[in-house]
């Protein structure tokens, strides 16, 4: 599932101060400590303010979902796995997301959809995976509330990419994920109004929206420092 589609106009705002980051193995162990052990109550619907104003007030509750943040250990150091939609696709084409979508009613909870997701998407086998935590949800212009999941992975295999719903599968070093320097801003004019997201570029994949806004909360909370 993806949830955010605009025309975005880039506008590059971050430095690289070149500080020192903790190693991959540090990281881990912090967020070990600093997500929460169980999945987050989910909030009533007349508390969530979305991270965009809709043009018309929702006609229905928020949809659940979750999504996958796996940190995916390789010899060269652990990295963070990511999809592109499909391109032939009627909506939301070529958009990058982390694996996920909505929380089905056979779902035990959100890190079993997440699961469920990764495997669809990209053949992710869940006992590889190991679920270290759960970050507070997002809640969506689109209506969709979600809840990323954190876990580790030690894929046996490589993950291959359902042709049905994803193009592509490429993953992103962890250390340049926490590197400040790696992300920049963009700005979107919807409905006369200007909204603001993060923004990251790697390898020639352009990731922004939700998927680096979420991307950004994470490197935040893995490092302890206030979200921007």
């Amino acid at each position: 599932m993806r949830y955010f589609a605009f025309s975005p106009k880039l506008v590059l705002s971050a430095i690289n101060t070149g500080v020192s980051l903790p190693s991959d193995d540090a990281i881990i162990a912090r967020l070990a400590t600093r997500l929460l052990p169980t999945p987050p109550a989910l909030p009533p619907a007349s508390s969530l303010v979305p991270d965009w104003k809709p043009e018309r007030p929702f006609a229905r509750p928020p949809v659940p979902a979750a999504v996958l943040i796996a940190l995916v250990r390789r010899p060269e150091g652990v990295t963070v796995l990511y999809t592109e939609r499909s391109p032939d696709l009627r909506s939301h084409s070529g958009q990058v997301a982390f694996p996920g979508g909505k929380v089905d009613p056979s779902d035990i909870d959100v890190a079993a959809a997440a699961l469920r997701e990764a495997n669809e998407e990209v053949g992710l086998v869940h006992t590889d995976a190991r679920v270290i935590g759960f970050m507070p949800t997002y809640f969506t212009g689109t209506n969709y509330l979600i809840t990323p999941v954190v876990a580790t992975v030690t894929p046996r295999g490589p993950f291959v990419p359902n042709p049905g719903e994803v193009h592509s599968v490429f993953e992103v070093p962890l250390q340049r994920i926490l590197e400040a320097g790696a992300y920049g801003e963009f700005r979107i004019s919807r409905g006369g109004a200007e909204h603001r997201t993060w923004q990251i570029d790697h390898d020639g994949h352009r990731i922004w929206g939700i998927t680096a806004n979420l991307t950004r909360r994470f490197r935040d909370l893995a490092l302890d420092e206030a979200a921007a």
